[in-house]
C-alpha cells in the first residue's frame, strides 16, 4: 500500500474573503524577523502565506518594498532617495539628518522610535531595525556617492541614524531631546558625511 502524501498547500488567489496583503504582511514579518532580508526570499513568505509568489510584486513592487511595509514606518525609500539625494554629495549628511528629523517629529518618534526601543531586549527587532537602515535608506544613498567600502560606510551611518533616534525619541537625553533641528543637524551631520563619503583611514 502506498504512503499517502501530505496534501499540497493551495497556491494562487487565498479564499474568498481573506486579505492577501494582510497575509503577505504577516508572513514577512516572521520570514524577516527569522531569517533577515537576504534569507527571506519571496517564495517562502508567499509560501508562508498561502499565496502565488507573484503576489507580492502585484500588492508590493518587490521584496525590499514588502519590508518596508512590513515594519509600518512612517516613509517610503523611494521618495527619500528622491527628495534626499539631488545636491551637493558634500551635504547629503545634512540633508538626511534634516529628513529623519522632520519624519520622526512630525510623530512623536512614531513606529521607528517603537522598533528602537525594542532592540535592546530583542535580537529579531535589531536585525530588522539595521538592515532597514543600512540596506534599505542609508545604502541606497551609499551605493551613489561612496568612494569605496560601502558595507562599511552603511554600519557607520546607521550608528549615527539608530544613535540619534534612540537618543531624542527614545532616551530624550537633554539637551538633543528637544534641540531644534539646526542644531542637531549641524552638530550631527559632519560624522555622518565622513561616513558617506570621507577618508575612513
Amino acid at each position: 500500500m502506498s504512503e499517502t502524501r501530505p496534501a499540497a498547500r493551495r497556491r494562487g488567489r487565498r479564499p474568498a474573503g481573506e486579505d492577501t496583503r494582510s497575509a503577505l504582511l504577516a508572513a514577512a514579518r516572521v520570514e524577516f524577523a527569522e531569517r533577515g532580508f537576504d534569507g527571506a526570499t519571496v517564495r517562502r513568505i508567499a509560501d508562508r502565506a498561502g499565496v502565488d509568489a507573484a503576489m507580492v510584486n502585484h500588492w508590493f513592487g518587490g521584496k525590499e518594498r514588502l519590508f518596508t511595509a512590513s515594519l509600518d514606518l512612517p516613509m517610503d525609500p523611494d521618495a527619500i532617495l528622491a527628495e534626499v539625494l539631488p545636491g551637493d554629495p558634500e551635504q547629503l549628511g545634512e540633508r538626511i539628518i534634516a529628513m529623519f528629523l522632520r519624519v520622526w517629529d512630525a510623530t512623536g518618534g512614531g513606529p521607528l522610535a517603537a522598533l528602537i526601543r525594542s532592540v535592546a531586549g530583542h535580537e529579531q527587532a535589531a536585525r530588522m531595525m539595521r538592515e532597514f537602515v543600512a540596506r534599505v535608506i542609508l545604502g541606497r544613498f551609499i551605493r551613489e556617492v561612496a568612494p569605496d567600502r560601502p558595507d562599511l560606510r552603511a554600519a557607520l551611518c546607521a550608528t549615527q541614524i539608530i544613535g540619534l533616534g534612540m537618543i531624542r525619541y527614545v532616551l530624550r537625553l537633554e539637551p538633543l531631546a528637544s534641540a531644534d533641528h539646526q542644531t542637531v543637524v549641524t552638530t550631527i551631520a559632519p560624522s555622518l558625511q565622513r561616513y558617506l563619503t570621507g577618508e575612513l583611514g
